[in-house]
């Protein structure tokens, strides 16, 4: 267990210091099972970018998922650092592979995804030994044409990499909430990834995230992240997992027709909206606060609890997360992949 770091002798959550991360214990060991068995083992390759903590990387470890992806050098550092070096996927294109080497060196097994002459040079010139070609299936971010794949594929092995197969990333279809709808652009996007993936070879097609974990007819591995904790972006879908992670604040004002909170945008992931609030209408968050129309009647230091639109960047706000159960604190976790 790791202990509270500057929170010594903490054990309610009533003495916790706010905004504070919190981790319901009930909602986080059902979200780890539900997943391992619908993805066990290698079929599932955890996304650690969505809670940057090892120590909930460890628990995915413990119930049978060894391979990790990473969306940073430093997450590949420290999970390496961890004891998590099994199988580590970087599925980030980077310019600069240079930090690599060492964890390399140290027997951790990398993987780097490219999609051009560049990053695989890149790769080579630090001494990765393997990649995946990545693939643009949709979303306008990184990846080469599917019918470019192969020659990468070729300008990888010329370097004296092994490709492991191909990376696609369907997050245009992640948050559609009309569960067909989001099949079908999931079809069509993996129809774009196994062109691909018959041009490079290999044995991995990586793809897949929380959205799509149980409807991707192609990956061989899912690179689901979200579920582990949830927020209020994905349970519009009506998936499986439960509300784990929340934001614990105080009410620091209150006015005849709102209240404040100290929960604000530096807090916060804002990117999927506003967050919401057990009992309470969000009207905005500024800088250190947020303001909300209460249900119920509340006063200047009631505890209240945020629910984030986006749990990624929320959590990469946050140094650290506490597990409880009821108003128990039972551990608390450092953020430690968080940065570059």
């Amino acid at each position: 267990m790791q202990r509270l770091h500057g929170h010594a002798g903490v054990t309610q959550i009533g003495e916790l210091t706010t905004p504070a991360l919190l981790v319901e214990a009930a909602a986080f060991e059902h979200n780890l099972s539900v997943m391992a068995a619908a993805l066990p083992g290698r079929r599932l390759r955890p996304h650690v970018k969505a809670h940057k903590c090892t120590s909930i990387a460890k628990r995915q470890a413990g119930v049978g998922h060894r391979a990790f992806t990473c969306a940073t050098l430093r997450e590949v550092e420290q999970m390496a650092a961890a004891g998590l070096g099994d199988d580590l996927l970087l599925a980030n294109e980077v310019v600069d592979a240079r930090r690599l080497a060492p964890v390399i060196s140290a027997g951790a097994r990398v993987t780097v995804a490219v999609d051009s002459e560049l990053t695989i040079d890149a790769a080579a010139r630090a001494g990765v030994r393997e990649v995946l070609i990545d693939v643009n299936v949709g979303l306008p971010r990184c990846g080469c044409a599917p019918e470019d794949a192969g020659r990468l594929a070729e300008h990888a092995r010329s370097r004296g990499l092994q490709v492991r197969g191909v990376m696609g990333y369907e997050g245009h279809a992640m948050a559609l909430v009309d569960r067909e709808k989001r099949r079908r652009v999931v079809e069509e996007s993996m129809d774009k990834l196994r062109v691909a993936h018959e041009r490079t070879g290999g044995t991995i097609i990586s793809a897949g995230g929380t959205g799509s974990y149980d409807i991707n007819p192609l990956a061989t591995e899912i690179q689901a992240g979200s579920y582990v904790l949830m927020d209020t972006a994905y349970a519009k879908l009506e998936l499986p997992f439960r509300q784990a992670l929340s934001v614990l604040a105080t009410v620091v004002s209150v006015s005849p027709s709102y209240a404040v909170a100290d929960c604000g945008l530096k807090a916060l992931g804002m990117d999927h909206g506003n967050p919401s609030i057990e009992g309470g209408q969000v009207w905005f968050c500024s800088d250190e606060h947020i303001t909300f129309k209460a249900e119920r009647p509340v006063r200047a230091g009631d505890r209240i609890r945020v629910l984030p639109a986006h749990v990624d960047p929320t959590v990469a706000y946050h140094e650290k997360m506490h597990l409880i159960a009821g108003n128990n604190v039972r551990e608390t976790w450092t953020v430690d992949l968080r940065g570059w």
